[in-house]
């Protein structure tokens, strides 16, 4: 019998900025990525026309069942479903209908990102998430995207990756809106809990079969340096949960909307345990996305991080798949929740030769992170899904388009779309589901 079970969710996943493509079509208007200065994206590259899946979703669907995946996690463009505020886009509404329907039609099950980092340039305008009106606004586009879709979608995440789009937007400012606001960030972090928190009852509250909700975190763990030894172990889940290791530590943003726990850090983040019982959340599942290693605290003095013997992708992340079992394990143990694990991958510098692409290092890069899943789940771990990151080469945020993460390379000039030999690989892995 196999270790990941029949209902084990093999999948991939994109987000809408990264893909789409279309970024004026149909009524859809911009959003804060679509404006971003030249000078902060690399070789001056946009997203506005992407990898056009607006246009070609039919073929990557089809794509997607010829690799045999089971589910596909996506996310919804906020500026093309409401292209200004109070106005619901039938034709944007139409597309993500077309979609999933060209999903389901296909065996796929839909898993829905509500928000992905492409806040709706309108909203931006009107204060973005230092406003607390984003609230209100954001439940309105969750409540037309759950009118629209709950009959056929049963996954959702309201966000992906919230101390990435804060961090990375409001205070190193490598991110959209690049907009610094240190001593508001704490205002910023609360209007996320605060819409996450709401936006999970309207789900719920409107959704017209029983839905399944989690929250999408960019999350690690530190490797024991023995993982035989109890002693070890603990200092490996202490430091992995220490606040003091810096903004971006697990306890800062799990805690709040998990456990209804406060946390501070510095000066610039703050929840009070008062705030944080108001935006417990109840999940049905927690959503993780994991690529990086870290055998030593990676936030510290120096961001300490042991490269030796370990393969880099090219952004010079460490790859070693020992860190997702440790991440998922710690999590599911202290959280208490199912785990979805909704982004893993490498990226390299891809090549198309003679009409193929051999992407050796990613199918180790696979095979490693994959095998530590089963180990997990050997282990006592409830992993629910796997989503390779990422179906298509895309927009890599400020990275522009030369790190290449997909399974499938897209030509950008021509948008051709070729398997390279890791998607026939992953594609024998969920075949087998061993």
């Amino acid at each position: 019998m196999s270790v990941f079970g029949s209902q084990f969710l093999w999948g991939a996943s994109t987000a809408a900025a990264q893909i789409e493509g279309g970024y004026l079509d149909d009524g859809r208007t911009k959003s804060i990525w679509d404006v971003a200065p030249a000078s902060k994206i690399k070789n001056g590259e946009t997203c506005h026309i992407a990898c056009d899946h607006y246009h070609r979703y039919k073929e990557d669907v089809a794509i997607m069942k010829e690799i045999g995946v089971k589910s596909y996690r996506f996310s919804i463009s906020w500026s093309r479903v409401i292209p200004k505020e109070g106005v619901i886009n039938e034709k944007g509404i139409s597309f993500y209908s077309s979609l999933i329907d060209e999903l389901i039609s296909s065996g796929i099950e839909p898993i829905v990102t509500l928000y992905h980092w492409d806040l709706p340039l309108w909203a931006e305008e009107k204060g973005g998430w230092a406003n607390p009106d984003i609230v209100r606004l954001f439940l309105e586009y969750t409540k037309a995207v759950v009118e629209a879709f709950s009959d056929r979608v049963t996954y959702w995440l309201t966000f992906n990756e919230p101390q990435c789009f804060l961090m990375n937007g409001h205070i190193t400012c490598v991110h959209a809106p690049f907009k610094r606001v240190i001593f508001r960030f704490s205002r910023l972090i609360r209007h996320f809990m605060l819409a996450n928190k709401e936006s999970v009852r309207v789900i719920r509250k409107y959704a017209k079969k029983t839905p399944k909700v989690g929250l999408s975190f960019g999350s690690g763990a530190f490797i024991p340096e023995n993982e035989k030894d109890k002693s070890s172990i603990e200092e490996a889940r202490r430091k992995s949960f220490e606040v003091g290791m810096g903004i971006m530590n697990n306890r800062l943003w799990f805690d709040p909307v998990i456990k209804g726990k406060g946390a501070s850090a510095f000066l610039i983040y703050h929840v009070s345990d008062s705030f944080a019982k108001k935006v417990q959340t109840d999940f049905d599942f927690l959503a993780i996305n994991n690529y990086e290693a870290f055998n030593y605290s990676p936030w510290g003095e120096g961001r300490h991080v042991d490269k030796s013997g370990k393969m880099l992708n090219s952004m010079g992340w460490v790859c070693d798949g020992r860190t997702l079992y440790w991440t998922s394990k710690f999590m599911y143990e202290r959280y208490n929740l199912p785990i979805m694990i909704t982004e893993n991958g490498y990226c390299d510098n891809d090549e198309l030769k003679d009409g193929k692409v051999i992407d050796t290092k990613r199918i180790e890069y696979m095979d490693d992170y994959i095998s530590n899943v089963r180990k997990a789940i050997e282990d006592g771990v409830n992993i629910i899904g796997y989503h390779y990151w990422s179906l298509l080469d895309n927009f890599e945020w400020a990275e522009g388009y030369g790190p290449r993460f997909g399974l499938i390379y897209v030509d950008y000039k021509t948008g051709v779309r070729t398997m390279k030999e890791s998607a026939l690989h992953y594609k024998n892995i969920i075949k087998e589901n061993k």
